[in-house]
Order: C-alpha cells, then sequence, then structure tokens
C-alpha cells in the first residue's frame, strides 16, 4: 500500500501549495468520512503551516443516497438558518477551504433524477451568494482527492478491491508529481511557470474566437469574451495569496462569449454528474445556447443540467490541455473529473471565472454579462478533447493561426 511518507507529502502539497493557508487563518476541510486518516493528516499539516483553526466537516455518499431514497423532498430542499450562517462566519473570518474528494461514480444511478433537481435546484439558489467567494478568488481553495474502493473498482474493474485501490493511488499520487526522490513542491513550482508561460502567449495572441476540430464529430466556434484573460496553474486570492485550486492540473482556460458558440461538440469522456454517470454525448449550439444534445446513457441527468438554470445552457470556460499531459499518458479514465478533464481539452456547461475577464473586479454583473460573461449556479466540465483535435485562432481581422495540431500545442 501506499507509503505513510507519500501520504505525509500528499497532505503537505495539499495544505501549503494547494490552500496555502496563512499564518492564523481559518482552514475548512470537507471530505467523506472514509477519509479519516488522510484528513487527519491535513488537519496537523494545516496547524504546522500555521492554521488559527481547522475545522472538519464530513460528508458520507451513502447516507445523501439514504436521504434521497428515503426523505421527502421539502425536508431535503430546507436549508435551515445555521448552515447560512456558518458560512457567513466563515466568509467574515476570511477562511481557505481544502475538498478532499472521494466520491462514488454513478451512485445515484437509481435515485429519481427530478428529485435530485429539485433539491439541488433549491440548496444551491439558497446558497448562491456564497458561491462566489471561491469562484471569484476572494479566498483560497483547492481540491484533491483520494480512493475508495467503489471508485477503485471502477477504473479497474479487473482487480481485486485492495489492488484496485493501490493502483488508484499510484495514478492519483503520479497525478500530483508526487514521485520517489524528487521534491512534489518544487515539481508544482515548475509546472506553474511552464503554465504561465504558455498563458502568456495565448493572451498576447488576443483571439476574438477559436475554432474546433476533429474527426470525432466537433465542429465548434467558440468566440471569447471581450477583454478574456487565459488563466491556468497557481492562482491569486483577491488578498494576494497564491494558491492551487485544483490538484492535478494541466489546463490554460480562459471565458467564451456568452452568445458566440456556434456548432457542435461531441464528448470523448463520461460526465459524472449528480451521481449519475453520461455516457457518449453530444450538444449543439446556435447563438451560445445548447438547443440540441443526445446521450446514449443517462440523458435525463444531462438535459438537466442543460435546462438547470437559464445560465446552465451557455458555456463560462474553455479549457486546452495537451493529449501528453500525465494523466493523458496513463490511459487511465477516472470516472471523476478532477483528473479526466486534465487528459482532455474541455469546456463547462454554466458559470464563467470572474478572474478571465480582465477588470471584473470592479464591475458589476451587468457590465460583465455585456462583455460576455455568463453567470449560472452549476458550472459543470466536460471533456472533448482528442488525439486528432485541431484548434484554429481566429483574430478580430479575420486572420488565423493553428496553434494546436494532433492534440498537441504546436506553439514556436
Amino acid at each position: 500500500m501506499v507509503s505513510e511518507k507519500c501520504l505525509r507529502q500528499y497532505a503537505e502539497l495539499a495544505v501549503r501549495l494547494g490552500v496555502n493557508v496563512q499564518k492564523g487563518q481559518l482552514l475548512v476541510i470537507k471530505a467523506q468520512v472514509d477519509s479519516a486518516p488522510f484528513v487527519r493528516m491535513c488537519v496537523e499539516e494545516g496547524y504546522r503551516a500555521g492554521a488559527g483553526e481547522v475545522i472538519v466537516q464530513w460528508l458520507d455518499d451513502q447516507i445523501t443516497k439514504l436521504d434521497y431514497q428515503y426523505a421527502e423532498t421539502p425536508v431535503l430542499q430546507r436549508v435551515p438558518d445555521w448552515l447560512t450562517a456558518r458560512e457567513q462566519e466563515f466568509i467574515d473570518r476570511g477562511y481557505c477551504i481544502l475538498h478532499i474528494d472521494s466520491s462514488i461514480p454513478g451512485i445515484m444511478k437509481d435515485v429519481d433524477q427530478k428529485k435530485v433537481q429539485q433539491v439541488v435546484t433549491a440548496r444551491r439558489k439558497a446558497l448562491e451568494k456564497f458561491q462566489n467567494y471561491t469562484m471569484a478568488n476572494l479566498g483560497q481553495w483547492s481540491i484533491v482527492a483520494i480512493p475508495n474502493p467503489e471508485w477503485a473498482l471502477k477504473v479497474f474493474p479487473q482487480e481485486q478491491p485492495d489492488t484496485a485501490v493501490e493502483k488508484l493511488w499510484d495514478a492519483i499520487l503520479a497525478s500530483v508529481r508526487i514521485q520517489d526522490q524528487q521534491d512534489p513542491i518544487l515539481l508544482w513550482e515548475k509546472h506553474n511557470r511552464q503554465l504561465s508561460e504558455r498563458n502568456d502567449w495565448l493572451n498576447r495572441q488576443r483571439f476574438a474566437a477559436l475554432h474546433f476540430k476533429n474527426q470525432k464529430g466537433t465542429d465548434l466556434i467558440v468566440e471569447l469574451a471581450e477583454g478574456h484573460l487565459w488563466e491556468g496553474g497557481c492562482e491569486k486570492s483577491q488578498s494576494g495569496v497564491v494558491f492551487n485550486p485544483n490538484m492535478p492540473t494541466e489546463e490554460n482556460f480562459t471565458m467564451p462569449k456568452r452568445t458566440g458558440v456556434r456548432g457542435k461538440v461531441q464528448a470523448t469522456k463520461p460526465l459524472s454528474y449528480q451521481g449519475k454517470l453520461i455516457q457518449n454525448f453530444w450538444i449543439e449550439f446556435e447563438e451560445g445556447k445548447a438547443v440540441r444534445w443526445h446521450a446514449e446513457e443517462e440523458e435525463p441527468a444531462l438535459a438537466s443540467l442543460i435546462q438547470f438554470d437559464e445560465g446552465s445552457a451557455y458555456l463560462g470556460e474553455v479549457a486546452l490541455i495537451d493529449v501528453d499531459t500525465p494523466i493523458s499518458q496513463s490511459g487511465i479514465l477516472f470516472y471523476n473529473t478532477l483528473f479526466d478533464e486534465n487528459a482532455s481539452c474541455h469546456l463547462a456547461l454554466g458559470r464563467a471565472y470572474p478572474m478571465n475577464m480582465e477588470g471584473s473586479q470592479s464591475m458589476s454583473g451587468e457590465e460583465m454579462k455585456a462583455k460576455g460573461c455568463n453567470f449560472s449556479m452549476v458550472h459543470v466540465d466536460f471533456m472533448f478533447g482528442s488525439d486528432d483535435m485541431q484548434i484554429t485562432g481566429v483574430h478580430a481581422d479575420g486572420s488565423e493561426v493553428v496553434f494546436f495540431r494532433d492534440g498537441q500545442f504546436c506553439i514556436e
């Protein structure tokens, strides 16, 4: 099994480079109950890094499923006052938050999709004002993941449970650059510099649109928002603290123009959404909006995502990723967006990240929307990259530059 040394390196990476907790800061950790041994390491590492207090919020996918199976919808929709008060207190204290993901792919397969949608919609509306804390990088946040047996067996179905978990651990640690005899923090600093250099090149181009095309069925034009900015790798909170929101991460991403997407995109990997596994799907866009779609499995879940609210039928992110990233080269399908999105170019339905628009901190929501920013209560990534993907950058004057060919950047 994975060594204690590697686990402690992972905890240190998540706390010190992921959320980068500051001296005296409140650190909140959200994690599944089965993750307790690793969570304890993160709590200890948080205090060693200088956290003033560490609070753990426990989750349990199995209990959540039971809630949906047996509790009435109005009960599940209710958001008590103490919960919103707690969230407000965390914000008032300037907290940072670490998510330790260990979800089970497809766990909600047998749960009524309409009920899930009603509950999620009500709860997100009640907590919408708190979402901006992470979406706008008001404070530091990060997501890491650890295996569970159900997830591991989904990824490695031919293995025994213990072997499957061990193999998934190996794949996760490799993806976050924890390797023998090397300092993962130094490796991440180098990786962040490389992503930053690519951001600089893309920002200098000032493309008006991107044209994606491959043999899988994707032929899509994505116009970019006015004043769009390319980001990727480490980010800064509004107080200037550098942090890494996703570990792993391999993407360079920016903001599409809300009404500027047209054509068809064919997904190349399954999408896990609200406990459902949506497989083999495509979406067609007109004037930015998803107008037609189909999935071979869990099509109602795809429809519920697209129809979640007014903004969920539009794009909020476009991300570019080489096919030669460590995750892509591993050949492993993780059934988890945190990993699979880093093996493939991807798009996100729903809310855009304000940091992807120049000057957004001083703009109102209406001003951002006028420049092409999309707003929604959801932000869900899905993968469409392939080893034959070609991306053409289109300038405002109509001139074109092919900068991504055969699934890879071809920047000189």
